[in-house]
């Protein structure tokens, strides 16, 4: 049961050829099997997920109305609160914060049907780098090759459902952070447009944080299918008066006039792209091609090595007021990712933070222009294959060489727009490649279909046993 897509698992709950308790029950299983290799899920919620199940199978007996993802198992990141379990953010001095209540997207996922199974891995923090260690967990390993990291920083969930110990993972994304690890563990993921998805970012207190966890962040779903991707994003669409930035726009925007226009950029900024990953691109552009899609290979994207420097410059003066503290959080080596972007990219002044807003607004504008000519385009995630596990934290060189890989990633956060991640193969190692199709702000419905589309054709990558 654990191999079944999330689609397929509400419509067996509903539909009474399955109970909810036999669904969980089964992830359960295969966590049991399964994560002790992997240390992907943290947190176990086994009697709270049976008592969910338990509720849901007597909805149904009682002939009440069961939810689009009644049944379904999801993990959720660990810093992403649960109501009655501690948020830790891979750290021990949050091991006894226990949450409140429910985050916006957790809530949603919950009234829908879904039941969350447990807590994921991630970095210390989100900050300790790509790869997913945490001071309190230790190392996710990724189930394709355990030399090479799962990815970051939602890369407890990107294993978890590669492996079929979840349906569905809640992450969250900030330069890459649900679409590295969906690319480098074989499934799929959708980074929405900025204000898609409501959520509450106060995590510690009263207060909301700086400009750059306002303008980057966003909560999204991983899955093994794009339809399943598509069910989760129309369940976490939406505001919610707990966040002034997310807007009601439609989940499926207007028809295009004619063929959709495909742009395709294989080495955003020209620094580079390994031969299986521009292979990835080519297959991709191909399968859009043969569905009826106008691509065409442009040049470059717009402004792309002003908008990394001043993504990683605006992210660095946020950080720096807090720095001294927080990065007593992290733990041994903990620090180092972060040190070493800043040494790259100071923090830069008032006055820096002002021409830093307009240059952000600027880089917009150049990305809606280009958008309005091409609706989509199609890229890479990250420009080589998976890496081995704290490359970016090992020195300056391994830093800057994974800030480039994953540079198409940070770019796209940083003016807001919507991807989504989709498997494309296997390369000559064994390893599994991907591809991101990038749209219109608030267009994730363009971005869903075309996935589709390479997904119809190249095929799907999990449930995978991982390595032995």
């Amino acid at each position: 049961m654990w191999k079944l897509s999330a689609i397929a698992i509400a419509a067996a709950v509903r539909g009474g050829e399955a109970s909810a308790r036999e669904v969980v029950d089964a992830h359960l299983a295969r966590i049991a099997e399964v994560n002790p290799r992997v240390n992907a899920v943290t947190q176990l919620l086994a009697d709270r997920a049976r008592a969910a199940a338990r509720e849901t199978d007597r909805a149904r007996a009682a002939g009440e109305p069961l939810g689009p993802l009644a049944g379904v198992p999801f993990t959720v990141k660990e810093c992403t609160r649960i109501q009655g379990v501690p948020t830790t953010f891979g750290t021990p001095r949050f091991r006894e914060l226990v949450a409140p209540a429910d985050a916006v997207p957790v809530a949603r996922l919950r009234a829908a049907g879904a039941i969350p199974i447990g807590h994921s891995n991630m970095p210390t923090l989100i900050l300790a780098g790509m790869h997913t260690r945490s001071e309190l967990y230790g190392d996710t390993r990724n189930p394709w090759d355990a030399a090479r990291t799962p990815g970051g920083t939602s890369g407890g969930d990107g294993v978890a459902v590669a492996t079929g110990m979840a349906a569905l993972g809640l992450g969250n994304d900030s330069g890459g952070s649900v679409r590295i690890p969906a690319t480098f563990c074989g499934v799929a993921a959708l980074k929405p447009t900025t204000g898609r998805f409501a959520a509450d970012q106060r995590m510690l207190g009263p207060d909301d944080p700086g400009p750059a966890s306002q303008l980057l962040v966003t909560d999204g779903p991983l899955a093994r299918s794009v339809a399943d991707l598509r069910l989760a994003y129309e369940t976490l669409a939406g505001p919610d008066p707990r966040d002034p930035r997310a807007v009601p726009a439609p989940l499926y925007g207007e028809p295009l006039d004619g063929r959709p226009r495909v742009a395709v950029v294989a080495d955003p900024g020209g620094r580079g792209v390994h031969p299986s990953v521009r292979r990835a691109v080519e297959g991709a552009a191909e399968a859009l091609r043969d569905a009826g899609y106008q691509v065409d290979e442009v040049p470059d994207v717009p402004r792309p090595d002003e908008a990394l420097k001043a993504y990683h410059q605006l992210t660095s003066t946020e950080f720096a007021p807090s720095w001294p503290a927080v990065r007593q959080l992290l733990g041994e080596g903990g620090d180092r990712f972060i040190e070493l972007t800043m040494r790259r990219n100071p923090p830069v002044d008032a006055a820096g933070l002002i021409r830093l807003m307009g240059t952000w607004m600027n880089i917009r504008r150049s990305w809606t222009e280009f958008l309005d000519a091409y609706p989509l385009l199609l890229g890479p995630v990250y420009t080589e294959p998976p890496v081995e596990p704290g490359l970016e934290s090992r020195d300056q060189a391994g830093r800057d060489r994974v800030a480039s890989a994953m540079r198409l990633c940070s770019v796209t956060s940083f003016v807001g727009v919507p991807a989504v991640a989709v498997p494309t193969g296997l390369d000559a190692e064994g390893l599994p490649t991907g591809v991101q199709l990038i749209g219109r702000p608030f267009r994730e419905d363009l971005c869903l279909a075309a996935a589709q589309h390479v997904e119809d054709r190249l095929g799907t990558l999990t449930p995978i046993d991982p390595w032995m």
